[in-house]
């Protein structure tokens, strides 16, 4: 059955990523570099299961938020002065959020959530405010009372989070942060939705995948430090083919087979960048492992062959919002699931020798982007990327 589309405006424009959304996504690279810190705490051979579960929480969390920010600048942002308040006050919160993300968590508890719960209480008001520019469309209406109370009962399980921790001192983050996964997924799976304008939400989300990128970069510099021997170009030129590999298959992706005039509500698209941007947190705390002695051979190998796995099905999972011509068909997607499965075994038998365990990552990371190039090559585009 085919989904109807409710239009928010009947003409709507096309909006622009303004000057105020950029600075704001540069609160998240700080505390995605915050988060990042967690895992430089290495016990027994890898970093802890509190620490990692804590180090996953956090950037889900992040990345919610940014998420909720996006999609209510995207439907209603007008970059008044509303708007910029709102931002500056998030911001404002953000910091507390990336002050209080410490491996003694204990102490930066209640900074922390109390942080948190105010973000998301913050964005269910603006969508309430939001109802007086639309009281003669019922449709609209619906849809910001819903977002607002999702919001709220979000902030509100970070509430119960807190005085679940005040009274037994168990940590029940996940379960706001599976509140809002949900949430955001049923949301995209009604017959009504709510159009976005794709334009403006793919750019943003692009951006923020570039700002992840930056991260990335920041740790492939290690690569590059110490004494020049042999032995470290190969390894930085191997990290530097790695990096430059997944960089360019995101944006060929972005660039050339997305097709950006779609009707759609955008949550699908987004829900899979949520995992995307989280995939690339973790290849370069992997990059980083893999330069660390004290770093046992297994688990980092086995977490590098994860965060590539999952970057890429969520990249293929993207091909859903491709030009028709760019579809990938079963075939491919088979095809690229037994490389991707001979790559992992190759991995995890060769975890002893380090110099063919980073090219096999380079040869694999940059070979999936030729096969794209390929791909948008053989169905008739001509110009360059």
């Amino acid at each position: 059955m085919s989904k109807k589309i409710i239009a928010v405006n009947a003409e709507p424009k096309e909006k622009k990523v303004e000057y105020l959304e950029l600075i704001y996504d540069l609160i998240f690279v700080y505390i995605v570099g915050r988060n990042n810190s967690l895992l430089q705490h290495i016990e027994g051979g890898f970093v802890s299961g509190g620490v990692f579960l804590g180090y996953l929480l956090g950037t889900l969390a992040i990345i919610q938020i940014w998420n909720f920010s996006t999609f209510y600048i995207n439907h209603y942002g007008r970059n008044g002065v509303r708007d910029h308040v709102f931002l500056f006050l998030n911001m404002f919160l953000l910091y507390f959020m990336g002050e209080a993300t410490d491996i003694a968590w204990q102490s930066t508890f209640y900074m922390y959530s109390a942080s948190w719960a105010l973000i998301l209480i913050n964005i269910g008001i603006q969508y309430l405010i939001e109802i007086r520019n639309h009281r003669d469309e019922p449709g609209t209406v619906v849809f910001l009372k819903q977002y607002a109370v999702t919001l709220f009962v979000e902030a509100g399980l970070v509430g119960v989070h807190m005085l679940v921790y005040t009274f037994s001192g168990a940590s029940i983050a996940y379960v706001p942060i599976i509140f809002g996964i949900v949430a955001m997924r049923i949301r995209g799976k009604k017959d009504m939705l709510v159009p976005v304008d794709f334009p403006h939400l793919s750019e943003r989300a692009m951006l923020y995948v570039v700002f992840t990128f930056g991260e990335m970069i920041i740790v492939l510099a290690t690569y590059f430090r110490g004494e020049f021997t042999l032995n470290s170009l190969y390894f930085s030129t191997m990290a530097f083919i790695i990096v430059i590999g997944l960089l360019l298959s995101y944006g060929l992706m972005y660039n050339r087979l997305l097709d950006r005039e779609r009707d759609t509500d955008g949550t699908e698209y987004m829900f899979f960048h949520v995992f995307l941007i989280f995939s690339l947190n973790n290849i370069s705390a992997s990059l980083e492992f893999m330069r660390e002695e004290e770093v046992s051979l297994v688990p980092k190998t086995v977490f590098l062959v994860i965060s590539f796995v999952l970057y890429f099905v969520f990249l293929f999972l993207l091909g859903k919002y491709n030009r028709a011509k760019y579809t990938f068909s079963s075939k491919f997607i088979l095809v690229m699931a037994l490389v991707t499965a001979g790559f992992a075994a190759l991995m995890i038998l060769l975890r002893q020798n380090m110099y063919l365990n980073i090219a096999l990552s380079a040869v694999y990371v940059f070979g999936i982007f030729l096969t794209l190039y390929l791909l948008y090559k053989k169905n008739g585009e001509q110009d360059h990327i």
